[in-house]
């Protein structure tokens, strides 16, 4: 009798073990925003192959996405967490693969960004350079679908090179629906050519590929500029790096000795977008030490509004987020990146 219990005892042990470890190992098709880090620019960016020896940094953040697991997936009831499904992440992608792909073309396009209004507003040269076009995503139905990716570059259209997105758009639509085109474009660093035939675009009643796309470019500078970005993905970084790049062109002492983080995306006309997750960047920032928080100011469409009168700005977010974890942290909105220098010239 004694060893029977014994056994049954042994037996449900082993058993806890396997939920347990199932609970915490077992991926599910969900995902925990989180806080992420404030990283500082000084180690990711040279200007000049030289790096910033000024007192006080720039800092970037992040929100912090991690796979769910049975027993993790109850982290998105904390304070500043949140869950999100694989198709709320994704989007219209379907792969681990294509997420990647489309954060590094953000994050690369935020950094040429950066590094063009940061030269122009120095009075500096650069010079920038049309590669392609570049694939957001590709629409179901699509004869392109399986033969292009997302992340690929698009080099040419039956051997003819454009100096534009609006020339590509304007030389597709001039074809038949059904028509058969040959697409040249570079796959992880390899150039490739497929066909497929052109289908009708509901939107426009014209021939398209069936794709989205952006403008695929780079940046030339006289004076030389590296960043180095790592694994971190995604537009919400360009601002910062903009701040970063144009405080070691000038050499001005526009820090004063703080800790800045902030977050937002840049156009090359200085506009500071709308982001994501800034209540969980502000919690990285605070506990990273920043003494100020620059946040985008962005204006909410009115029509927008009408159907989600509780949407904040991401100012209005940032305050909240900083008054819910009684931060010092000054929140400052920035509506341009004008905005932010004026505010450290007066420090």
């Amino acid at each position: 009798m004694n060893d029977m219990k014994k056994k049954r005892h042994k037996s449900l042990l082993v058993l806890l073990v396997l939920i347990v470890l199932f609970g915490i190992f077992m991926p599910i098709p969900y995902y925990i925003e989180g806080p992420g880090s404030a990283v500082q620019l000084n180690e990711l960016v040279k200007v000049n192959q030289k790096d910033d020896q000024e007192k006080g940094h720039y800092m970037l953040t992040t929100v912090a996405i991690r796979k769910a697991t049975p027993l993790t997936y109850f982290m998105k009831y904390l304070p500043f967490h949140e869950g999100v499904t694989k198709e709320e992440l994704f989007g219209t992608n379907t792969s681990d693969e294509e997420y990647t792909n489309l954060q590094n073309y953000y994050m690369t396009s935020s950094i040429n960004s950066a590094i063009e209004l940061a030269y122009k507003t120095a009075g500096e040269q650069y010079q920038l350079t049309y590669n392609g076009i570049y694939i957001m995503s590709i629409l179901e139905g699509s004869s392109f679908e399986g033969k292009l990716t997302v992340g690929d570059t698009i080099l040419s259209l039956d051997g003819q090179n454009f100096e534009s997105s609006a020339e590509f758009i304007e030389y597709v639509q001039q074809q038949e629906v059904g028509q058969s085109i040959e697409v040249t474009y570079e796959h992880n660093g390899e150039k490739q050519t497929t066909s497929g035939n052109l289908m009708d675009m509901k939107e426009t009643k014209q021939a398209g590929l069936g794709i989205s796309l952006v403008d695929n470019t780079s940046i030339e500078t006289e004076i030389p500029v590296a960043i180095n970005a790592g694994e971190i993905g995604g537009p919400s970084a360009g601002f910062m790096f903009a701040l970063q790049i144009y405080t070691q062109l000038t050499g001005k002492n526009l820090r004063d000795g703080n800790e800045i983080a902030g977050t937002g995306t840049i156009e090359s006309d200085g506009t500071i977008g709308r982001i994501g997750g800034i209540d969980k960047k502000v919690v990285a920032a605070s506990e990273e030490g920043a003494t100020i928080f620059f946040a985008p100011d962005d204006t909410i469409d009115p029509v927008i509004k009408a159907n989600y009168p509780e949407m904040m700005t991401n100012y209005q977010e940032a305050l909240e987020a900083a008054k819910e974890i009684d931060t010092e942290m000054k929140i400052i909105p920035v509506k341009n990146f004008q905005d932010a220098i004026d505010y450290l010239e007066g420090l």
